[in-house]
């Protein structure tokens, strides 16, 4: 706690729809007094959707703030209140139409952590079955699948830079070597499947 920076004082500097930023005056460990300013973020999941074959379900989707079309994992904001699973679950199924019968946590990462308090939830989704998407009202975006290997090789070019995707490639590949394990949460496979 030597490092901590304590709050003194807060203020909303302003209020969105989606995100807010805050204003606060904090006492640093030297006893200096500065402004820190930080957006609130409610948290997101990330979908890995794993294919038997080796292949995943990847996106197209054009984000406005760098003016491109991004390749992307499925992910989504959690809303208040809502399970993170089950949060996952949805934004599979809203975005891609499918679902999975078998999630594991992979990990909790923080990708903004210097102007942000941002989390995102990574799942591993196994045992996909096809079905309708249900894109919100001003969501348009491009489903597609992909050898996992040849997503690694896109991150490697820089075609791939959305940092929850890089994560997500990186795990993929020590879960497929079998060198580090998602968390199983629940399935509906037996184990004959």
């Amino acid at each position: 706690m030597h490092l901590a920076e304590i709050r003194k004082s807060s203020q909303r500097a302003y209020q969105g729809h989606f995100l807010q930023v805050e204003q606060d005056t904090v006492t640093l460990p030297d006893g200096a007094e500065v402004s820190r300013e930080y957006i609130k973020h409610p948290g997101a999941v990330v979908i890995l959707p794993l294919f038997d074959d080796g292949s995943v379900l990847l996106e197209r989707q054009f984000r406005y703030p760098l003016h491109q079309v991004f390749l992307e994992f499925p992910a989504g904001k959690i809303d208040p209140g809502e399970d993170h699973l089950e949060c996952a679950k949805r934004e599979l199924q809203e975005e891609t139409g499918f679902t999975a019968q078998e999630w594991s946590f992979v990990c909790t990462i923080h990708n903004a952590i210097a102007y942000s308090d941002e989390h995102l939830e990574i799942y591993l989704a196994r045992g996909l079955i096809a079905g309708e998407a249900k894109l919100d009202e001003e969501e348009f975006l491009e489903t597609f699948r992909a050898p996992a290997t040849q997503v690694l090789e896109w991150v490697r070019e820089g075609l791939i830079t959305d940092v929850k995707t890089v994560i997500g490639a990186f795990w993929l590949e020590k879960i497929m070597q079998g060198e580090w394990q998602a968390k199983p949460l629940n399935s509906a496979r037996s184990d004959d499947d």
